[in-house]
C-alpha cells in the first residue's frame, strides 16, 4: 500500500485487550487483579491488560497478556464488550477490547505467576480500579450470568468431579441469591446434566455428599433446562 491510497484523515487510537478473570476456591465467586506497572495510576489495582501488538489479533494479544501476567495459558476465554469512551485513558485515545476467563483456582493455584502482585478478591469485595476497569467487572459479571443461564459455562469454574453442594455455592454467588438445597438439588439433576459418581466427599460431614461429572455426551440437548434454576431468567441481559 501506498502512502497516496492509506487513511489520511483517520485518527490515530490505540488498541488494548482488558482481561477480567472469573476463579471460584470452593466457597467463593473471585476475580484475579494485578498491580499497575506504570505512570499514571502506578501502583493501583488494575485488570490485567495490554496492546495488541502488530500482527496479532485481539484474542491473540489476550491469550499472550494472560500467559505474561498470570502464567495461565489453554483456559476459557471470550471477548464480550469493546470499551471506546473517549476520555477513558488520560494518556491516549484507547480502545479497550474485554475478554472474561473463567478457571478453578485450585486447579491453578500454582500456576499464578507472582511477579505482577496477582491476588484473588471476591467478587463482592475487590477494591476500586483505574480508569473505567470496574464498569468492565460489572459488565463481565452480568455476560457471565447471562451465558450461566442457558450453558454449561460455569462448569469451567469447577473440577472435574464435584458435589450439589458447591455446585450451589457457584450459582448463589454468581447470581447473587440463594436457592432453596432441596428445590436446587430437584431441579438441578432433573436437567440431565451431571451423572452421578460412586465416591463421596465426607470433608463436611460422616454421612458425605455424592460426587457428580458434567455428562459431556448429552448437555447440547439439555442445555435450556439450566433456566428452571435460574431466577427472573428474563431480567438478565
Amino acid at each position: 500500500m501506498t502512502r497516496e491510497t492509506k487513511y489520511r484523515h483517520a485518527a490515530k487510537i490505540a488498541v488494548a485487550v482488558d482481561c477480567i478473570v472469573f476463579g471460584f476456591d470452593g466457597n467463593r465467586l473471585k476475580i484475579l487483579l494485578v498491580k499497575r506497572g506504570l505512570e499514571p495510576e502506578k501502583g493501583k489495582w488494575s485488570l490485567m491488560g495490554g496492546f495488541v501488538h502488530e500482527g496479532e489479533d485481539a484474542e491473540d494479544a489476550a491469550n499472550r497478556i494472560l500467559k505474561t501476567l498470570t502464567g495461565l495459558e489453554g483456559i476459557y476465554l471470550e471477548q464480550f464488550h469493546a470499551f471506546s469512551s473517549p476520555d477513558r485513558d488520560p494518556v491516549q485515545r484507547t480502545i479497550s477490547i474485554a475478554y472474561f476467563a473463567l478457571i478453578d483456582i485450585n486447579k491453578y493455584k500454582e500456576a499464578i505467576n507472582t511477579d505482577f502482585e496477582a491476588q484473588w478478591f471476591p467478587i463482592k469485595e475487590f477494591p476500586n480500579l483505574i480508569f473505567d476497569h470496574n464498569e468492565m467487572v460489572h459488565q463481565a459479571q452480568k455476560k457471565l450470568q447471562y451465558k450461566a443461564a442457558s450453558h454449561t459455562i460455569l462448569f469451567e469454574l469447577l473440577p472435574e468431579n464435584f458435589t450439589l453442594p458447591l455446585l450451589q455455592t457457584l450459582f448463589e454467588d454468581v447470581f447473587n441469591t440463594s436457592f432453596d438445597k432441596g428445590n436446587f438439588s430437584r431441579k438441578m439433576l432433573s436437567t440431565k446434566l451431571l451423572i452421578k459418581q460412586k465416591e463421596k466427599d465426607k470433608s463436611n460431614s460422616k454421612k458425605g455428599a455424592f460426587y457428580y461429572k458434567l455428562d459431556k455426551k448429552h448437555y447440547q440437548e439439555n442445555l435450556h433446562k439450566i433456566l428452571k434454576l435460574i431466577p427472573n431468567p428474563n431480567g438478565l441481559i
